[in-house]
């Protein structure tokens, strides 16, 4: 029976939708703010799908957000079936995969170095918030909250009969694995190329990167790098239980969301930042001879289907630990 979980879900991906489609009438309509075609900062406009569009593509926006809505609000019916989880999960793959671009990585990337820059005095070239969080980056922000408004109503709807018995946690150690060893590829490159080493690049590639571009890079791969690091709690006991190092918080147990979010958003960032490269590849923008500049990026959907694997690994595991620890103080 569909229960109050779902209901509130679905309650809420359907504002979204109807919110979203009002904006998209009003795009169309002649209000400012369409975040794609000639208003996109996106100098070269290749790096949205949807950077040919104009505000008249604000109508189709407004009738994709209408069937959204009526998904969502269908999975509210017990009688509904399955019929609006299967259409709900191509909607959501669309708003959280499909139309964010790699901006929303370097986004999230650059916002931590924005904001201890003030304490050592870092210039960062004039780089400010609305560099980094521009409207057009904002917005795939939005588009990403419905997605996941919409794919939680779809598995609450579903109560992941499924996917049940696939998210194992062998299955999991596996992913955290592969999570932690993808993004090596890429750090190995930008780690070289701030030491002077042409990996994968040509010598006049590298002599391109003034300003601290390498360094930039660089520390791109060491935030990946870190991120990997702890991809390896959804595994360890550190990630359920506070290590004795950490002060006030030492023997306490981790909440499972304090892993789950940040783990989940990363495995989206990337896996949408590994499409927009794969886009490109397919287009023929790169040269074979400078692999190290686009090749470790193309494997970055990998790295972001194992993150969200061993995710739900790790939030199934710690779900099924609770229930019977309260079944056992019942019990007791």
């Amino acid at each position: 029976m569909t229960n109050f979980t779902s209901r509130r879900w679905a309650y809420a991906a359907a504002l979204w939708a109807l919110a979203y489609g009002a904006l998209g009438a009003g795009w169309a309509l002649g209000v400012p703010g369409y975040p794609w075609g000639a208003t996109d900062p996106d100098p070269d406009r290749a790096l949205s799908i949807l950077a040919g569009t104009g505000p008249d593509f604000g109508w189709v926006i407004a009738a994709g957000s209408l069937i959204t809505a009526v998904t969502a609000l269908a999975s509210t019916r017990r009688s509904s079936g399955r019929a609006p989880s299967f259409l709900a999960w191509p909607i959501a793959a669309l708003l959280i995969l499909v139309i964010p671009d790699s901006r929303l990585m370097m986004g999230v990337a650059y916002t931590p170095l924005l904001l201890i820059a003030p304490i050592f005095g870092w210039s960062l070239g004039g780089a400010t918030f609305a560099d980094a969080w521009p409207w057009p980056v904002l917005n795939q922000l939005v588009c990403v909250l419905g997605g996941l408004l919409l794919a939680a109503a779809a598995l609450a709807h579903a109560r992941d009969r499924e996917h049940r018995s696939w998210f194992t946690p062998e299955r999991g150690r596996v992913a955290v694995y592969v999570a932690v060893v993808v993004p090596l590829l890429y750090c190995a490159t930008r780690w070289a190329w701030a030491l002077g080493i042409p990996l994968g690049v040509s010598a006049e590639f590298l002599a391109e990167g003034t300003g601290g571009l390498w360094l930039a890079g660089a520390y791109l791969a060491t935030f990946g790098a870190f991120g990997g690091l702890l991809t390896l709690g959804l595994t360890q006991r550190w990630g359920e239980i506070f290590p004795r190092w950490i002060p006030w918080l030492r023997g306490r147990r981790v909440p499972p969301l304090l892993a789950v979010i940040p783990a989940g958003f990363v495995s989206i960032i990337v896996t949408v930042a590994g499409l927009t490269y794969l886009r490109w590849t397919v287009a023929g923008r790169f040269a074979l001879e400078e692999w190290g500049a686009w090749l470790p990026e193309c494997f970055w959907p990998i790295w972001g289907a194992a993150l969200a694997t061993a995710t739900v690994c790790y939030h199934r595991r710690r779900r099924h630990d609770a229930h019977h620890s309260r079944a056992g103080v019942v019990g007791g």
